[in-house]
This record gives structure tokens, sequence and C-alpha cells, in this order.
């Protein structure tokens, strides 16, 4: 979570893996998503979905995306943002 976020989690490149991948458009629409998911189901459905684009452009460009520290959407249950 973070100041100015109305209590939500914030997402940012210490939490986001592919952070540095995204343009600040994709940035932006990303964190747009998470903070829209009704469920914790959607939430990790897209999860999953975004990760696989990220591990995508890193291969790519001959990267590797780090492995998340903590996992957004188990985060963000724990905060009841889901019913």
């Amino acid at each position: 979570m973070g100041p100015g976020n109305g209590g939500r989690m914030a997402f940012s490149q210490g939490n986001t893996p592919g952070w540095s991948l995204m343009s600040p458009e994709e940035r932006t629409t990303h964190r747009d998503k998470m903070w829209a998911f009704k469920t914790f189901d959607e939430c990790k459905a897209y999860q999953a979905e975004h990760h696989k684009a990220m591990e995508g452009k890193a291969k790519d460009l001959g990267k590797t995306l780090p492995s998340p520290r903590a996992n957004a959407c188990d985060r963000m249950k724990a905060q009841g943002q889901f019913k």
C-alpha cells in the first residue's frame, strides 16, 4: 500500500516483475487492472497472463524475468480488497 492510492496496494519496480519492460502507459494499465478486480480468482488469472506476457518480452530481449518477491493477489486478499 502507499500514500495517495486510497489504501490500495502500490505497484512499482520493487514489487512488479517486468516493470522495467513496460512503458509508463502499460504500467498504468496494469495497475488499474489490478485495482479493478472484484475477486481473488480474477486477480490470479490476470496475474498468470501478465507474467507470461512479461516472460515473453524478457525472452525477446535476452533477459530473464525475476521472480516476484511476494504475490500481489495474495497481499491484496489479505488487505481485504476482494470479497
